[in-house]
């Protein structure tokens, strides 16, 4: 069947060409420097078939796994069972230690000033639930158990023996540092803080803290002796952090900005960005699934199956 669309003949086309269609190109976002994680600490081989429940690195530097015979599983009460803390110090020394009667799931962990650990469980079944947190002495025997209150994302103990626990929404009761017997020693009740609501990132050296929490995500500097000091911050979503002198870097973030590390200046009152790139393993890759600790200038970060802790060093 004919078209009934009108012909066009060639010297027509010829006598009108085509106007050029206007195409805009937008220039590529330069790649981000890419900052290796330096090898820091290994599980040794002769553990390898025990289930890490956690791990850590402790404000002395010291690097510990606490152990299970098997992974836990889902639902139910869990049975107390016997736990191996296996301790890799700096200079190379292997330290282990059986604790009796472990009952946390899928527990924190923190190395005590004498030896002893801190292992909590991150959820609190309870308003106040007394065995929450159980404390263990240097031969691995509990000594007491307290409760700090539900969904804690973060718990690191300082020089000085306290433990400070950063809460996550659940539970939006901010940040409070107890001590090893269970003395609420200090908390940012009425500290200032501007949209504490999830405790994103905490870092613990000395005996003083630093955070970045959700929803305004400023940095705090919080030290028991005198007044929070709080820094806005244009960086979001860091789940760690890491300070020296009047630098800053925040690691994490959301999405496609979950490898991100953002370096920052500190003035007066605000964080100033400087610099943005990525952090990978020490072979290159991302991390994927981690877990980090942030002590004072660095920033530790452990990588599945979790037996290898990297470190980023911001005074290096």
């Amino acid at each position: 069947m004919p078209s009934s669309a009108p012909l066009r003949s060639r010297a027509a086309d010829r006598r009108s060409p085509q106007r050029p269609i206007a195409v805009t190109v937008h220039p590529r976002e330069p790649a981000r420097r890419k900052t290796a994680l330096i090898p820091y600490a290994h599980l040794p081989r002769a553990h390898h078939d025990r289930h890490v429940l956690t791990s850590t690195v402790d404000v002395f530097g010291a690097a510990h796994w606490l152990l299970a015979e098997r992974a836990p599983q889902p639902g139910g009460d869990v049975l107390p069972f016997d736990a191996l803390v296996v301790s890799v110090h700096p200079g190379g020394n292997v330290e282990l230690t059986e604790l009796s009667c472990v009952r946390a799931r899928w527990p924190h962990l923190g190395r005590l000033p004498d030896g002893g650990f801190v292992v909590a469980a991150p959820r609190a079944r309870r308003y106040e639930d007394a065995n929450q947190v159980q404390v263990f002495d240097a031969q691995g025997r509990e000594t007491s158990s307290f409760s700090v209150g539900d969904a804690i994302e973060h718990l690191l103990v300082d020089e000085a023996g306290h433990i400070w626990v950063g809460h996550f929404d659940e539970n939006p009761v901010g940040i409070r540092r107890w001590s090893a017997t269970g003395r609420l020693a200090w908390t940012s009740d009425g500290a200032h803080i501007p949209g504490l609501f999830d405790c994103y990132a905490l870092n613990v050296s000395g005996t003083a803290a630093w955070a970045c929490p959700y929803t305004d995500f400023p940095l705090v500097e919080i030290r028991p002796d005198r007044p929070v000091t709080v820094w806005a911050n244009r960086v979001r979503g860091a789940h760690a952090v890491a300070v020296h002198g009047d630098r800053v870097a925040f690691y994490g973030g959301y999405g496609e900005e979950r490898d991100r590390l953002a370096h920052g200046t500190l003035t007066e009152t605000s964080v100033e960005p400087t610099d943005v790139g990525l952090l990978t393993l020490p072979e290159g890759p991302a991390p994927g699934r981690r877990r980090v600790v942030g002590r004072g200038s660095r920033i530790y970060v452990q990588a599945e199956p979790y037996t290898a802790w990297g470190v980023f060093d911001l005074s290096s």
